[in-house]
């Protein structure tokens, strides 16, 4: 069986493209893709990649080396089902948790298996779902109660990310949390955050349909970072000059990860989610205010929670998807239009018309 799929094969280089559909080995299923989301790292190998992407040494956990089928932020239906899998029948909707993992390594045994030593992704460093079909691990298939639509599911690999960086902040109820930065896991960042009690939270953005986004999702206070006045200062304000407990840097930047510092108490926590290159800092300031920067990367044991939330708490992920394509619309309509401005926020692909 043939399929259609947009293939990554260096910077501004990405086709859509005629493939075979591989058939599930031991352990694996195929899905019929229902959607895939765009995410800010396949901007990267968009633009000036190969950064995760394997170019000329297959990946070990995967065996995959470019060119390569991008897109991890996916859901769908099972199609086949191959031998060995359990749990699992074709016609079941699922969502994918993309994360490769060996099992064996010291982490995975840990429960680590987001920091596994084969760290990688099904749709980075593996073929994902940017594609009619994906073949893929079936440990990395979520079931979908009834109550959970497709739509739902295909944000949960983003909300993930949200979670899994809460969950390394510490914050609690009591705790004041900063965002800064309001693509979609900062606004992802925002939603979670109430929903796990957190009563005090400040969003700042310098586009202010996303910061009106933010108050909508349940962020308490909106700093306008693109108003000229300093956004650490303003959330400085707004805690009585202590600053925030917790400051999550959802932009990928280094000037942003000095606004966290600034605008995180003495003591305070800054969780690093975004991607940058270098970084300097002044080790003097941050060992005098006592402040811990952690670092947050993918996920896990995250969908099970994200999939109550939905299906029990009416959780509604949605609001961030901002448009819906089809997949041979992907560069133009999906990779250029992201970059060219900030009317959207997430645009998911759908490679396979038809209802849901």
């Amino acid at each position: 069986m043939r399929m259609t799929a947009a293939v990554w094969h260096g910077p501004k280089d990405v086709r859509i493209t005629e493939l075979d559909v591989r058939p599930p080995g031991p352990g694996e299923v195929t899905i019929a893709v229902a959607y895939c989301g765009i995410c800010g790292s396949d901007l990267h190998e968009y633009v000036d990649g190969p950064h995760a992407v394997p170019v000329g040494t297959p990946h070990p956990a995967s065996g995959v080396t470019a060119p390569l089928v991008l897109g991890h932020e996916f859901c769908g239906t099972i199609s086949a089902v191959g031998p060995d899998v359990s749990g699992l029948a074709i016609g079941d909707r699922i969502a994918v948790e993309p994360h490769y993992r060996c099992g064996t390594c010291p982490r995975c045994a840990a429960g680590e298996y987001n920091i596994c030593r084969h760290f990688g992704f099904a749709g980075l460093t593996g073929h994902g779902g940017l594609a009619e079909y994906c073949t893929l691990p079936a440990y990395m298939a979520h079931r979908l109660p009834p109550e959970v639509s497709l739509e739902q599911a295909a944000l949960f690999e983003p909300a993930a990310v949200a979670l899994h960086a809460l969950r390394r902040s510490g914050a609690g109820p009591a705790d004041t949390v900063a965002v800064i930065g309001l693509g979609p896991i900062g606004l992802l960042t925002v939603l979670l955050a109430g929903r796990l009690g957190i009563r005090r939270i400040i969003a700042a953005e310098v586009v202010a349909e996303r910061l009106r986004l933010a108050g909508r999702l349940g962020a308490t206070d909106l700093v306008d970072a693109g108003s000229g006045e300093d956004a650490a200062e303003r959330v400085r304000a707004l805690t009585g000059g202590q600053g925030a407990d917790v400051a999550v840097e959802a932009v990928g930047a280094a000037h942003t990860l000095r606004t966290c510092l600034a605008a995180t108490r003495r003591g305070g926590r800054v969780v690093l989610v975004g991607l940058t290159g270098d970084i300097t800092l002044s080790a003097f300031e941050l060992v005098n205010n006592e402040q811990s920067i952690i670092t947050s990367v993918g996920y896990r044991n995250c969908h099970p929670e994200l999939i109550r939330l939905v299906a029990e708490d009416g959780l509604d992920l949605t609001p961030i998807a901002t448009g819906t394509i089809p997949l041979d619309q992907v560069v133009p309509r999906g990779f250029e239009a992201l970059l060219g401005g900030t009317s959207q926020i997430k645009v998911l692909v759908r490679p396979n018309p038809g209802p849901r």
